[in-house]
């Protein structure tokens, strides 16, 4: 069994934990391919990982990869799943981050989830992307996004006005310091903080919301995700930003952005104990009272 592993940075105090996993992938016989950066790390500081398989770019994990381990954070996860694409691979989540919506295994349970994905004890959750499209193909080969699209001015304290349609018909004009297009992953991400709704795992939605609309009536709207969302920027400058997830490029005034729903899931292995609702229950502290 093949196992792709990533890691964005290896952590001095995490040592033991790296050590830990790829011992278990040891014992288990599995084959460890980890990504060519992280395996400097640890030959670097751990004094391990010579003889593993690398990897540099989606490419090599098109085929013949069984699972996909990403180990730290949410951002760590989402970069994962830029190299996992298509080629079906679950991904399963170690956290070594703070929140965890994503990567939620973790340290003190390491040895027990890798167990139950030995013994297949998981179920594939199946997780819809962003695809971006522009004239100009700003994004190259990285225009997936699992969390969302953002629209957003740049270097300036001036708003911007985000024109969106949808299916082809005209939705709405955003005054505001830019607009979320969010998946339902996405929806516990920077949507969330920005007032949008909480989607469940599942949901063929998309959700739109503005970041500080100058209308105070205008709020996020959740629509179906199979209709295309059509988004053209303007404002007094001659450029803005367009983020997909972490990754920011530059967008010129008047440039139309089509977004849609990318033509393949990607796979999250989800333990039978491992419950949305109560994730969400758990990490936002829902109900805790500090005066009980």
């Amino acid at each position: 069994m093949k196992v792709a592993v990533y890691c964005r940075k290896l952590i001095k105090q995490h040592i033991p934990q790296y050590a830990k996993f790829f011992n278990i992938l040891n014992d288990f016989g599995w084959q460890p391919v980890v990504h060519s950066d992280f395996k400097q790390q640890l030959i670097k500081k751990v004094g391990m990982g010579h003889h593993f398989d690398e990897f540099d770019s989606h490419f090599d994990l098109a085929t013949g990869i069984d699972l996909a381990v990403s180990i730290g954070g949410d951002g760590t996860f989402l970069r994962t799943v830029s190299y996992v694409r298509a080629s079906g691979a679950p991904i399963l989540g170690i956290n070594m981050g703070r929140l965890g919506f994503l990567a939620n295994v973790n340290e003190e349970s390491l040895d027990e989830a890798m167990q139950k994905v030995k013994e297949k004890k998981y179920v594939h959750q199946s997780r819809s992307l962003l695809r971006v499209e522009t004239a100009d193909n700003i994004f190259g080969e990285d225009n997936l996004a699992m969390n969302e699209l953002t629209l957003h001015k740049k270097d300036t304290s001036s708003m911007i006005t985000v024109h969106a349609s949808l299916e082809g018909k005209y939705l709405n004009s955003y005054w505001a310091d830019g607009l979320i297009v969010g998946t339902p992953t996405g929806s516990t991400a920077y949507s969330l903080s920005c007032g949008g709704p909480i989607i469940t795992p599942g949901c063929q939605v998309h959700i739109l919301t503005p970041i500080a609309p100058h209308n105070l009536n205008v709020r996020p709207v959740v629509v179906p995700d199979h209709m295309p969302i059509k988004l053209q920027v303007e404002g007094r400058d001659r450029s803005y930003l367009m983020s997909l997830d972490s990754i920011s490029k530059p967008i010129k005034n008047g440039t139309e952005v089509t977004v849609k729903k990318a033509e393949f899931m990607i796979n999250v292995v989800k333990f039978e104990e491992n419950n949305f609702l109560d994730t969400i229950r758990a990490k936002m502290m829902w109900g805790v009272d500090k005066r009980n």
